[in-house]
């Protein structure tokens, strides 16, 4: 009944400054929305961050020989590194945390077919390549350990490859040329989002072994591999350890053997993410801050023209908890409907602006990789505790002030 008796006293009192009541709503619904869709747009771009490596995968380490440029042991800096079967066996009885491993060798190749020639580049990978690489066929089928094993002249083109030497044909089972060399498509992999000009939808793999008929592969040019670890630092440093006592460098010689981290670099966007949405969150919160004043302002003004009804509560019973919970409920009434109607206004203004351009920009294919205003469960649950605060923050002030009036000095206000 209390209850019930709070709601009402507050409908009256809304219903009798109707445009007041609005405005003040109109100020708290623009600051709710303005935090929904800020931190909508935090977490769109911290999704689109996990797309773009989750294209490459994410957890993927790939190891490039260099040359040594600290001296190690009774070795000169300027040693080259090189790579062999050898180190493929070496990493995998090392480390138990690696899933996939492969050796990747590649050059640039005459690719003919028909009439139409073109230059791309042609990579020999073992068939676990495809797990590793997160590559996805949107044709056809990867090579496997049979292949491998009868050095089939077999290949998988990108989406790129098949539009310059195919256009629009069917190209599964046709046979291109790669330097005069005949191999038979057995797959075309989807297109991948990819920036600059070193475009992976324009690579060719076939097996590691039929590599060696287009080059020598006895060095390899790099070595990729995935695991399933979470501390991708420690096994960095597993790798460099393992590596440099087998070829006899620092480990710490950086330019002796190049790592390429993709979780090292996901993980400074993660910060950057968790710093822009904190930032977001924090415009947010002043914005609808701002609406909390005019809310605080404009229930300062109810007490002022309602002391005299305010002594005469008093002088009938009413106590001060009774005063205090009296204007508190009117304040979180403007303060809820306010914040439904932003609520509303936060999803109708996301599911209108759609997909907004971010990594499309600067790459192919990359739509994945656009910042999309989707407000989840856990976006909405932060913004309805901001806006209880505030509601809170805003309506207490004036209700402790009403609450406190001298029900004598309240009588006599004119």
């Amino acid at each position: 009944m209390i209850l019930r008796d709070l709601l009402e006293e507050a409908y009256v009192a809304m219903r009798h400054n109707r445009r007041r009541t609005a405005l003040t709503m109109l100020g708290m619904a623009w600051g709710i929305a303005t935090v929904c869709m800020l931190l909508a747009y935090g977490d769109g771009f911290g999704r689109a961050i996990a797309n773009i490596f989750a294209t490459f995968g994410t957890k993927m380490m790939i190891v490039v020989p260099g040359r040594t440029s600290m001296q190690a042991g009774g070795d000169k800096a300027g040693v080259p590194i090189r790579f062999t079967l050898e180190d493929i066996d070496l990493l995998t009885s090392n480390l138990p945390q690696i899933m996939h491993i492969t050796p990747s060798c590649g050059k640039n190749a005459t690719v003919q077919y028909d009439t139409r020639s073109f230059t791309f580049n042609v990579i020999g990978e073992y068939p676990n390549t495809y797990a590793i690489r997160a590559i996805s066929l949107d044709q056809g089928r990867f090579y496997n350990s049979q292949d491998q094993a009868q050095h089939a002249r077999v290949a998988v083109i990108g989406a790129e490859v098949k539009e310059k030497l195919f256009s629009g044909r069917n190209a599964i089972g046709e046979r291109l040329r790669l330097n005069g060399l005949s191999f038979e498509i057995i797959g075309i992999y989807s297109p991948k989002m990819q920036a600059g000009d070193n475009d992976i939808n324009r690579l060719i793999f076939i097996p590691f072994t039929t590599m060696s008929d287009l080059m020598d592969t006895h060095y390899l040019g790099s070595i990729w591999f995935n695991y399933e670890t979470n501390d991708y630092q420690r096994i960095e440093q597993s790798v460099r350890n393992v590596m440099a006592a087998q070829h006899k460098f620092d480990p710490a010689d950086r330019r002796g053997m190049m790592v390429f981290n993709l979780m090292v670099q996901l993980h400074q966007f993660e910060v950057i993410t968790l710093g822009l949405k904190i930032l977001l969150g924090f415009i947010g919160t002043l914005t609808l801050g701002i609406g909390g004043v005019g809310l605080m302002n404009i229930m300062l003004v109810s007490v002022t023209q309602r002391t005299r009804e305010i002594g005469v509560e008093k002088a009938l019973g009413a106590r001060r908890r009774h005063i205090f919970f009296q204007f508190l409920a009117e304040a979180l009434a403007i303060t809820f409907l306010g914040g439904l109607c932003g609520i509303i206004l936060a999803y109708v203004v996301s599911v209108s602006v759609g997909r907004l351009t971010l990594y499309s920009a600067m790459a192919k294919h990359a739509e994945a990789g656009d910042i999309r205003l989707m407000i989840n469960p856990g976006t909405l649950l932060i913004s309805v505790l901001i806006l209880i605060g505030v509601g809170l923050i805003s309506g207490m002030v004036p209700a402790i002030r009403a609450s406190r009036l001298d029900p004598i000095e309240a009588l006599r206000y004119e």
